[in-house]
């Protein structure tokens, strides 16, 4: 039952939700200049800035203690956006179980693993813990969270069903992962620190401007191996609309100049020079990769959306590194 619920919550997204979330709370405590008094004594006045401290009760103690000052901040906020990422993903499954026998054969729904009354009560406990939890951490994160589900609900659910047409799908979920989860989670965890969430965060804009345009390539790439299903459904992806090949070569055309389009930043305007060169490098990669891909071919494509979504937790994985 654990590895149908995993397979249920679709892995790749919760993946990538757990490594964004932490990435920003990385980014906004060992990234951020001029950071003001107060909440960032949590994580750090004991750790490395009181020697005596560390000298009576030992290193190990103090880095435990500074440890879960962090964690105590992180996993509530992790949670709830897990929680609410599985509604998103639950939701859309339901929804779709139909169209999800000819395109994912695989999922637990669409192949009789798991029952719809299950799947219904997965989805419900999740939305009841990513709404009810989010507002009692902070009315902000409630909101937030709030926004952000009614958007997936709008996504998956008739009448409007965001996913019947290829721009409004790919701006949800552009406008979810770039500007929604980034700016919001970033708000949300310096208020929380600091008390005043209007703070400079030099990283915050390159970063929303990249992943708003790596998220379209997501949308766009997702669509292209279930065209097949998609016609028979009336969904008007970019891939049914266009074609398989013109949606790719829009998807990696837009990724690549955003690659570019980072780095140069990185060199001329917030000058960190490993940075610039990291994200040229990733250029290459993944234009090297993207170059081999077969868009005819559902296993090409499949292969490559897998590898795609590599580059996305490896974006955030390394920036604060990258930065700090």
């Amino acid at each position: 039952m654990v590895s149908l619920i995993w397979r249920f919550s679709r892995p790749h997204t919760l993946i990538g939700t757990s490594i964004s979330i932490t990435s920003i709370l990385f980014l906004l405590i060992f990234c951020t200049p001029n950071l003001p008094t107060g909440g960032l004594e949590i994580l750090t006045k004991t750790l490395g800035s009181q020697e005596k401290l560390t000298k009576v009760v030992g290193f190990l103690p103090v880095a435990y203690a500074a440890i879960s000052g962090f964690a105590s901040i992180l996993l509530p906020t992790l949670i709830v956006c897990l929680a609410c990422n599985i509604f998103i993903t639950g939701l859309n499954q339901i929804v779709d179980i139909d169209l999800d026998k000819i395109n994912k054969p695989n999922l637990p729904l669409a192949s009789g693993e798991l029952s719809v009354k299950h799947g219904q009560l997965i989805v419900l406990i999740s939305a009841a813990i990513a709404i009810v939890g989010s507002w009692l951490i902070q009315p902000f994160l409630g909101m937030l969270i709030s926004v952000i589900a009614l958007i997936g609900a709008m996504y998956s659910l008739p009448p409007i069903q965001f996913k019947r047409h290829h721009l409004w799908a790919a701006s949800a979920i552009a406008l979810v992962r770039g500007p929604l989860i980034n700016i919001g989670i970033a708000i949300h965890f310096a208020t929380i620190l600091f008390g005043w969430p209007l703070i400079e965060l030099p990283w915050l804009t390159p970063l929303v401007i990249f992943i708003t345009a790596f998220s379209l390539g997501i949308a766009w790439f997702k669509d292209i191996p279930d065209t097949q299903g998609d016609q028979i459904h009336g969904f008007k992806t970019l891939a049914v609309v266009w074609s398989r090949k013109s949606a790719f070569f829009a998807g990696k055309w837009l990724v690549g100049l955003a690659y570019l389009a980072l780095s140069t930043y990185w060199f001329f305007v917030d000058v960190h020079v490993v940075a610039a060169m990291s994200h040229l490098l990733l250029f290459l990669l993944f234009w090297t990769q993207s170059s081999k891909i077969r868009w005819e071919l559902d296993s090409s494509v499949k292969r490559f959306y897998l590898f795609y979504w590599g580059l996305f937790f490896l974006e955030y994985l390394i920036l604060p590194f990258l930065l700090a």
